[in-house]
């Protein structure tokens, strides 16, 4: 029976499947990750990231990012850190990893478990103000991609705030069809300091965090004077991440995420057990 070894680790708050599939035995990984995040086994993993190939010769290996209810994403901020804990820590790439995404190339620093820092793609499609017509009311938000697509809504409190019903709202809204969006609602604490709340598109629910989001509402939250560069965010985890970048008027480059990883477990897949394929 063919086996194939796995990781589950957590990044600010997000757990996730890590599978070595470079030998590609995993044939569907949608399907794969559909069931996995399902099973009672694994409760309370936001998705599977899969090491595949590089598609580039400049890049060390493909991420491949499926979320809980099978889709493919994008980007996943704080799942590259976890992605780059495990290829550094046990499959002998060096503390420096170029990654490639569908979003694009990022590039890993592992300089330790508790400070992982990414270089991000360039955020793009920056609008300074959406307005939402809800059921209740109507709410005005920004929106930007930082890989994929975040709508940030800065609030007064965040406890209690019904994050998974307005969430679950905005990210089906007619002005993000048909793809739809994440939704963060944000309170500033200070002058480099933020809180945050997230609902994640393919989780479907409201998550501890979400590193993409951390940038997203960073990022919006100094376009709008909000805060200074570099900015502490803090998602329901309470685990700190710090965002980093560069601005020119409304050009934002050079974006940094770093925050911590820890490995949680790892075994081996028995491929017949876990996904049904056949090897």
């Amino acid at each position: 029976m063919t086996k194939i070894p796995y990781f589950i680790g957590a990044g600010s708050g997000n757990t996730f499947i890590v599978v070595d599939n470079r030998r590609n035995l995993i044939t569907n990984p949608n399907q794969f990750a559909a069931k996995e995040c399902k099973s009672s086994n694994s409760g309370g993993i936001d998705g599977v990231l899969f090491i595949e190939k590089p598609k580039e010769t400049q890049t060390d290996f493909f991420m491949r990012i499926v979320n809980s209810d099978g889709s493919e994403a994008e980007a996943c901020g704080n799942g590259y850190r976890v992605v780059g804990l495990y290829a550094h820590k046990h499959l002998n790439f060096p503390k420096l990893i170029s990654v490639g995404t569908l979003a694009g190339t990022v590039r890993i620093n592992v300089a330790s478990e508790e400070a992982i820092k990414v270089n991000m793609i360039d955020p793009t499609d920056y609008r300074e103000k959406i307005e939402m017509k809800l059921k209740t009311k109507t709410w005005n938000g920004a929106f930007i991609n930082t890989g994929v697509p975040h709508v940030v809504i800065f609030v007064d409190e965040l406890d209690p705030f019904p994050v998974k019903e307005m969430g679950r709202e905005i990210r089906y809204h007619e002005n993000f069809k048909p793809k739809g969006t994440n939704v963060n609602f944000v309170k500033v604490e200070g002058k480099n300091k933020l809180s945050i709340r997230t609902y994640e598109r393919g989780v479907e629910d409201e998550t501890l965090a979400c590193g993409t989001g951390s940038v997203a509402a960073a990022v919006i939250a100094n376009l709008n004077g909000k805060v200074k560069v570099p900015v502490d965010v803090f998602p329901k985890s309470g685990e700190k991440l710090k965002v980093y970048f560069e601005r020119c008027g409304n050009n934002v480059t050079h974006v940094s995420l770093e925050g911590p990883a820890k490995e949680k477990s790892r075994g081996k897949i028995n491929l017949g057990d876990w996904n049904g394929t056949n090897p």
